[in-house]
Formats: structure tokens, sequence, C-alpha cells
């Protein structure tokens, strides 16, 4: 069993969470949807996988590289 974190491209608000804890998701799913420059940016899962852990929650500022969530695939 791998681990992979999810991390934001974008500094941002956290808009809305697509996702939570226990959700299996496949390649590209969106986990959550960042508000940046009044534009909706979505992060989405890498690989399909589980989710085991979210780092963020709906209204919290993320910058480039933070950790949203954690994935095992």
């Amino acid at each position: 069993m791998a681990f992979i974190d999810v991390k934001a491209e974008i500094s941002g608000n956290v808009w809305k969470l697509e996702a939570k804890v226990g959700d299996t998701l496949q390649e590209d799913d969106a986990i959550a949807i960042l508000d940046s420059m009044k534009m909706e940016i979505p992060v989405a899962a890498p690989e399909a996988g589980t989710i085991v852990e979210i780092m963020v929650a709906e209204g919290d500022t993320v910058s480039d590289n933070d950790i949203i969530a954690r994935l095992e695939v």
C-alpha cells in the first residue's frame, strides 16, 4: 500500500470540498475546488485511490505545494 500527497498547484482559498475521507476516487476526480483570482480551480486526484486524510477545510487559504489530501493507492 502506498500513499500520495495531493498538493495545491496554485495559491487560493478552498471554496468547496468535493470528496471526504473514505471516498474512492478515479484519476482526475475532483477533491477540492480552489478560488484563485475569481477563478474556480479544481484539485484532482492524480491516480485512482481512497482518501485517507484531508488536510484543509472549506474557507482555508492554501499556497503552492500545500498538501490538500492524502490518497492510498
